[in-house]
């Protein structure tokens, strides 16, 4: 399988966890300042590699109404400035070809949303960057379907790509995750990244926006590091309950330790069982 390099963090070794986390989306300064700053004293405890994740524009919300972000030019400024103050790598979206450069100026890790997962262009743009890509698998594909857009991304010599399991459609308004997605992908050679948060998403569920239920996350998140995923992403927040984006879905940030101390003790006991 091939390994995915972010300087010294590695997906797909077989060793390592690296860890995706932050809101959703970015709801303020302040919000990921605090946010970032506890997330990386938890990784440095645990010693788990950690990129920051915050989006600066949720373009695929439910309603027009929702609130989707500052903007592009305010939340990578925001960005890049919790870069410099806290020392770590971040990751968001793009949702269109004409903010790949600006993005990629700051981001570290360029993420696909699912919906965009298809649209080739988007891709190829985002892989050009030379950054590590981080495609989300669309709700809509079998897990053998993203060879095809993996091979987009590596047509342009890039092959820093990860692929991202979160779910897939069951019926209206569910997601379920079906834990033999991680082995199909690796055989195709990709590394496998577990979204525990969107995969509990009720999408649409609440009539003008998602829901979610996120009491299943630590369910789901200790069966994919069982089933061998390669990286872990999550949102969380401070305040779920009263966030702007995907709340219900979203980890709260003072469980956040003591579920990663679960998720690495399953980790350790698959390490040995191996050896």
């Amino acid at each position: 399988m091939k390994t995915v390099k972010l300087k010294n963090i590695i997906w797909g070794n077989g060793e390592t966890l690296p860890f995706i986390a932050g809101p959703c989306v970015i709801e303020n300064r302040d919000l990921v300042f605090k946010t970032c700053e506890k997330l990386k004293k938890i990784t440095e405890k645990l010693k788990l590699p950690f990129i920051f994740k915050s989006s600066y524009d949720k373009a695929n919300r439910t309603s027009v109404n929702s609130f989707r972000g500052n903007g592009m030019e305010e939340g990578l400024k925001i960005l890049s400035d919790l870069k410099k103050e806290f020392d770590v790598f971040v990751l968001s979206d793009v949702h269109e070809i004409s903010e790949v450069k600006a993005a990629a100026e700051v981001l570290d890790v360029i993420q696909i949303p699912a919906f965009m997962c298809r649209q080739t262009n988007l891709i190829i743009e985002a892989a050009k960057t030379g950054k590590v890509v981080n495609i989300k698998k669309g709700q809509f594909l079998a897990p053998d379907d993203v060879l095809n857009i993996v091979k987009k991304a590596y047509s342009t010599g890039n092959e820093n790509i990860l692929i991202t399991e979160r779910g897939t459609s069951f019926g209206y308004h569910n997601l379920v995750v079906d834990m033999r997605s991680f082995d199909i992908i690796h055989k195709l050679g990709i590394p496998v990244v577990f979204d525990s948060t969107h995969s509990v998403q009720l999408p649409g569920g609440a009539g003008d926006k998602s829901s979610g239920q996120r009491e299943f996350v630590p369910s789901l998140l200790k069966a994919a590091v069982a089933a061998g995923c390669d990286g872990i992403f999550m949102e969380t927040h401070p305040d779920p309950d009263n966030a702007l984006s995907d709340g219900p879905n979203m980890v709260p940030l003072d469980q956040v330790e003591d579920l990663l101390k679960e998720v690495l003790r399953i980790k350790e006991a698959l390490r040995k069982a191996s050896v």
